[in-house]
């Protein structure tokens, strides 16, 4: 329960210094004031300050976007950033305050689905976000990997240019592109400066980024430098990789494995990125999974029937939704020929499970039937569970590439 003393606000433009101080010192960052790239991108009219008296204790911003969901569809979602609490004010419910506006306010307009990368894994499921929704995979590979013999690369050329002669074309690329992806969002002008800062804070060490342009796709990535007697040893650090046809991901893949001078590649990419299985000795590939995307079902009559489903099913889910009540209860879930229709029912349910658990499937990312071996969804009635699992998945695993 929140601190009867704490209030909160919508952000003013005067906030900005203060705003930017309380998300640096909760990140254990060095505060950018007003120069903060996430300012940038942050909707004045979306971002919360909770205050203690006149002190901001707490921040949390949404960015209207829309994301890439099963079947290519878009859907409206709140994108929900720059969540801090002040040190030193953690334990008076500030969090609980910042979520439960947002979800309330996303909820009165009509927004059914809300994000999140989340910064603590133990944070967010009590407010109904579901963990894993996607997934995101570190891969670090050397150069000079050979393709196996079934893969072809053919003869474009890849060009290295400006940024400013690239954006153009990574725009539209991009734009295109992201309609395709499962997880992928919108971008507005601001997200491109927040994705690509390039400033001396953003770079780590390592260089400003190069931009390569392929006819159907592009690459963007930083180097860091390095030698030893034994011959070169610089890194490439891959920010985006995006192509519009499967021949423009194999001939950028290799401009990269054949670049001089670099002894290693480093990338996030998807679970499922197939580069993997067209190299011909996937063991000098490495690979690190972590969690992406927390998705958190708004409202589950409008989010349900946004995407599109993988097999028939005919079940009555109970759902528990402590902090979104409107969710709970029981709904009659039907799908036919990839459409969804839900409704409320007195039925008996066939399976139970929380609104974290739902968010967790929602995007194909993590399967029911796994989620009920974790003992978080339970079936009543058998046979149930199996069936929504294969509804919920899609051919490709879900994937966000970036970080807001």
């Amino acid at each position: 329960m929140a601190d009867s003393s704490l209030s909160i606000r919508t952000m003013d433009e005067s906030d900005l210094p203060e705003f930017s101080r309380v998300m640096a010192w909760a990140f254990l960052g060095d505060p950018r004031g007003v120069d903060s790239k996430w300012l940038k991108v942050l909707e004045r009219d979306r971002a919360h300050a909770v205050c203690d008296g006149a002190e901001i204790i707490g921040t949390a911003g949404i960015l209207t976007r829309e994301i890439t969901v099963p079947g290519g569809l878009q859907a409206p979602v709140g994108a929900v950033t720059v969540v801090t609490v002040k040190p030193g004010h953690r334990r008076r419910g500030v969090a609980s305050l910042l979520m439960k506006t947002q979800l309330h306010g996303m909820h009165e307009s009509g927004e059914p689905l809300a994000i999140l990368w989340a910064s603590e894994g133990s944070i967010y499921r009590r407010f109904g976000y579901g963990e894993l929704a996607t997934s995101i995979n570190r891969m670090t590979m050397p150069t000079r990997m050979a393709f196996h013999p079934g893969v072809s690369v053919s003869d474009t050329r890849i060009r290295q240019v400006t940024r400013e002669e690239a954006l153009p074309f990574m725009r539209e690329v991009h734009d295109r592109v992201r309609r395709t992806r499962v997880g992928w969002l919108s971008r507005v002008e601001a997200t491109w400066d927040v994705q690509l800062a390039d400033g001396e804070v953003d770079r780590d060490g390592l260089t400003s980024f190069r931009y390569c342009l392929h006819p159907e796709g592009y690459v963007v990535f930083r180097v860091k430098g390095g030698r030893s007697p034994r011959g070169p040893v610089d890194e490439l650090h891959v920010k985006e990789l995006v192509c519009e046809t499967e021949q423009a991901y194999v001939d950028l893949y290799r401009f990269l494995l054949d670049i001089d001078l670099a002894a290693e590649i480093s990338f996030y990419t998807a679970t499922d990125d197939p580069i993997l299985h067209m190299v011909d000795n996937p063991r000098q590939v490495s690979r690190d999974l972590g969690d992406a995307l927390w998705l958190r079902i708004v409202d589950l009559d409008r989010a349900l029937p946004l995407r599109r489903y993988s097999s028939d099913v005919d079940t009555v889910l109970a759902v528990e939704d402590s902090f979104c009540p409107w969710n709970t209860g029981r709904w009659r879930f039907t799908v036919k020929g990839g459409e969804a229709v839900v409704t409320r029912t007195e039925d008996p349910a066939d399976v139970s499970l929380d609104i974290a658990s739902l968010g967790s499937a929602y995007l194909g990312g993590v399967r029911l039937s796994v989620l009920r071996r974790a003992h978080r969804v339970v079936e009543h009635t058998p046979g149930h569970v199996d069936a929504l699992t294969m509804a919920f998945l899609s051919a490709y695993e879900p994937h966000c590439p970036e970080v807001f």
